[in-house]
């Protein structure tokens, strides 16, 4: 929702009105514009007229603050009101559960989100998506003084950036608490699981979050995918409606590109998904 008349109303409730509208119809505007007309009316909009000044707003104006019933994993919490949330940029390494066998960094993951987490509360902020497939919250998460814990989680090594189209806020920011975690060699970079493997290394045997390296060779449309094809039984593949994110696919023709992601294999083919740039790494 975007706000596109001008309301003349008591400030204080205006600009609490305003903050509660945006965030909570996931329209991220950063900033409202404040005017006084000649017989001294103020107005408020989100587009700036002339003689308008910008009014500073509160990153946590109306957030919040919510109980921790449970850590589920290092990227998934429970909330005391019982709904699920999935932290927003990110994955962690898989635990041990009914369905999954444990990936080496998960457990510790999840330690380090229980400790901090321990008798706390903490702001959800929602990007454009509020609720993924399963039905869980999407969220970013903040404690009260300020620290961004899906950030932090990158920054530590803990886990590894995972940007979802159409939810981009914060991404440059992630991807910068990534790299350093990564230059440094903390936690999962450090880890022989995740080291960097030749794309001809691709098996069966191929789970979990990987990263391979190769030189694409050539590409192919679909009506719903473009594939970048590295052999003949791999390629990664893009939806076209994220393909606004990246480059010009030609630009990666030729060159050694790293990506990060997940396999899928169909018959003696391989893919893997690729939804944002982050993920593919020049070398």
């Amino acid at each position: 929702m975007t706000i596109t008349k001008f309301l003349t109303v008591n400030k204080q409730y205006l600009i609490s009105i305003i903050v509660f509208c945006l965030l909570s119809q996931f329209t991220f505007a950063t900033q409202i514009f404040r005017s006084e007309n000649p017989q001294g009316g103020v107005t408020y909009s989100d587009t700036a007229a002339a003689g308008a000044k910008q009014v500073d707003i509160p990153v946590q104006t109306n957030w919040f603050l919510h109980r921790i019933s449970k850590v589920y994993d290092g990227d998934t919490i429970v909330l005391k009101n019982g709904k699920r949330v999935r932290l927003l940029g990110i994955n962690t390494p898989e635990i041990e559960s009914r369905y999954r066998t444990s990936e080496p960094g998960g457990i510790a993951a999840k330690s380090w989100l229980q400790e901090k987490l321990q008798n706390k509360k903490v702001h959800l902020q929602y990007d454009q998506e509020k609720y993924d497939r399963y039905k869980r919250l999407l969220a970013h998460l903040f404690l009260p003084g300020g620290k961004h814990l899906n950030e932090a989680l990158l920054e530590n090594g803990l886990a590894v950036l995972n940007i979802m189209p159409p939810n981009l806020r914060h991404s440059a920011k992630l991807a910068s608490a990534q790299q350093r975690a990564e230059k440094q060699k903390l936690g999962i970079w450090s880890m022989p699981r995740y080291q960097l493997l030749p794309i001809s290394k691709i098996s069966n045997n191929s789970r979990g979050w990987q990263r391979y390296i190769g030189t694409a060779k050539s590409i192919k449309r679909s009506r719903k995918y473009s594939r970048l094809i590295f052999n003949e039984k791999t390629n990664i593949r893009i939806a076209n409606k994220n393909l606004e994110h990246f480059p010009k696919l030609e630009n990666y023709l030729g060159k050694s590109i790293e990506i990060r992601g997940w396999v899928s294999r169909n018959g003696e083919n391989y893919s893997m998904l690729i939804r944002h740039p982050s993920a593919l790494v020049s070398h």
